[in-house]
C-alpha cells in the first residue's frame, strides 16, 4: 500500500493498531527534487502546517487507546537551534493526542558527523546529537466524546433542535 500520511481517505476510521512514522525533516536532507508533496523540501512554518494535517489523518484512523509515536530531531537556522521536534510534539497534542512518553535516541557516527565536527568548532555550536521519540496515545473517553460532540453539532446543524432551549 502506497499513499500520502497527510491524506489517508483509503484507511477507515478508528482502524490501525499502531503508527510509527520518521517524516523527512524540513528542508534538512532532500529526498527528491521534483516532487512538490515532499515534506523534505518544505520550510520549516510550511513543513509544521504539514505535518499538522498529518496528526489530523493520524488521530483520524488510529484505534482508541492505541499508539502513534514519531522520531523526530531538532535543527538549526542561523547558528540557533529551532526546536522543530517540540513544534512537531505540540501540533500532535494540539490534535487531541495524550503523550504517553519521550524517549532521547542519541546519534553516534552519522555520515556528515565529520564534516559538522569541524564546522562546529570553526563557527562556535554544539552538535546536535539527539532525536526525540515522541509516543503518543487517543484516550477512549476523549475520542468517545468528540464523537458526541461531532454528532451533536452535525445533528443541531439540519435544524432537528429547532425547539430546544440549551442552558
Amino acid at each position: 500500500m502506497q499513499g500520502d500520511a497527510r491524506e489517508l481517505g483509503f484507511i477507515k476510521n478508528d482502524s490501525i493498531d499502531l503508527i510509527c512514522t520518521h517524516p523527512s525533516y524540513a528542508n534538512i536532507i532532500k529526498y527528491s527534487e521534483n516532487i512538490p508533496e515532499d515534506l523534505s523540501l518544505c520550510d520549516i512554518d510550511d513543513f509544521v502546517e504539514q505535518m499538522r494535517r498529518v496528526a489530523n489523518e493520524s488521530y483520524r484512523i488510529l484505534k482508541p487507546n492505541k499508539y502513534c509515536s514519531i522520531l523526530m530531531g531538532d535543527t538549526r537556522r542561523e547558528k540557533h537551534i529551532v526546536p522543530l521536534g517540540f513544534k512537531v510534539m505540540q501540533v500532535f497534542l494540539d490534535t487531541g493526542f495524550v503523550l504517553k512518553e519521550i524517549a532521547i535516541k542519541e546519534q553516534h557516527n552519522c555520515k556528515a558527523t565529520g564534516f559538522w565536527h569541524e564546522k562546529s568548532i570553526d563557527f562556535n555550536f554544539l552538535l546536535i546529537a539527539h532525536e526525540y521519540l515522541f509516543i503518543f496515545r487517543v484516550l477512549f473517553w476523549e475520542l468517545f466524546t468528540l464523537k458526541i460532540t461531532f454528532n451533536f453539532f452535525i445533528n443541531t446543524s439540519s435544524n432537528k433542535f429547532n425547539n430546544t432551549v440549551i442552558s
